[in-house]
């Protein structure tokens, strides 16, 4: 597990916090040297995310936009300052997403954070617990959020 986690609970604990928010991250900036940077890792370069002239030019954003993918991974570094490690365990892994809607776009020099409910916790299995997170992505200033999600992450213990 990473050392980002900023707290540790235990499996009963988080069993007992179904329902309830476990926190909210702190802003992170979408600037456009970051929107780029993901651009290049993922060749996805559509001018919208790229080209803040032809953008502000053709869209009714302004300017360009952060991909919806960007602000999606960016919820692992937001999960990290606010969900908290299961002591005992040894790794998690993203499970996938029940559902996910990128419901406004974010535009360049944007600020956004995540909001997380812990929906459910299941323990089905022996040494694992499947943990299910409603969250959703807040644009600072806006009034619609940037994406609302069911997502899924699964943590082994030892």
């Amino acid at each position: 597990m990473s050392d980002n986690f900023t707290t540790t609970t235990t499996v009963a604990d988080l069993l007992a916090r179904e329902g309830q928010e476990i926190g909210v991250s702190r802003w992170f900036a979408m600037p456009q040297a970051r929107i780029d940077a993901f651009a290049d890792v993922t060749e996805d370069w559509f001018y919208i995310h790229t080209n803040p002239e032809r953008a502000a030019a053709e869209t009714g954003w302004g300017g360009t936009i952060a991909h919806g993918f960007l602000t999606l991974s960016m919820l692992s570094a937001m999960a990290y300052e606010v969900c908290p490690r299961i002591e005992g365990s040894s790794r998690g892994v993203n499970y996938g997403f029940d559902r996910l809607r990128f419901v406004s776009p974010v535009p360049v020099g944007a600020q956004v954070r995540a909001r997380f409910t812990l929906a459910k916790a299941v323990t089905e299995k022996p040494g694992e617990v499947t943990l299910h997170y409603g969250l959703t992505v807040e644009i600072e200033g806006a009034d619609r959020p940037a994406l609302v999600a069911d997502w899924i992450t699964r943590q082994f213990l030892d």
